[in-house]
């Protein structure tokens, strides 16, 4: 029987939960107050944990885990096994909607300084064009913390995959 990401995470040795943790988040200050909460009672204590510390975080460490991701629409081979299938939506794309994804990517960093994130799972290339597009309007700081927003549902997936991959 496999195991729920809680049981998982809490069976690990500190060193393979900070590993595994890591690949969920890539904010260092977020990987150890996760590993400060185990044990974690249930997987809804553990997405609970990761909510709660991910929140309680400042600007750079939102930075920091915002720079390990890479851009959208970036090629597969530059991104990790769990990227490439959160940017499935991409795959495919018309040429000219990569082109606009790759344009926007610049700008939009040029813009706030950071890599545009979004929660790709189970959207289309156009779908993310479209919300590139959309969040370019927000003031810096309003859009910081958007990004963090789109971060905290991708790290909810992958604690969620933990355990299957």
């Amino acid at each position: 029987m496999t195991p729920t990401p809680a049981a998982y995470l809490n069976s690990l040795s500190i060193a393979a939960a900070r590993a595994a943790l890591g690949r969920c988040c890539g904010a260092r200050h977020w990987v150890d107050g996760m590993l400060a909460a185990r044990p974690f009672a249930s997987d809804a204590d553990l997405l609970a944990a990761a909510e709660r510390v991910w929140w309680g975080l400042g600007r750079a460490d939102w930075l920091e885990a915002l720079a390990a991701h890479p851009r959208i629409g970036a090629r597969a081979e530059a991104m990790t096994d769990w990227a490439r299938r959160e940017q499935a939506g991409a795959n495919g794309a018309a040429e000219a909607t990569l082109a606009a994804l790759a344009q926007g990517n610049r700008t939009y960093e040029e813009r706030f300084g950071h890599v545009f994130l979004i929660c790709a799972t189970g959207r289309t290339a156009d779908e993310m064009l479209d919300a590139l597009r959309a969040r370019l309007t927000n003031d810096p700081a309003t859009e910081l913390r958007v990004a963090a927003e789109e971060h905290a549902k991708i790290t909810r997936l992958r604690l969620d995959r933990l355990v299957v991959s």
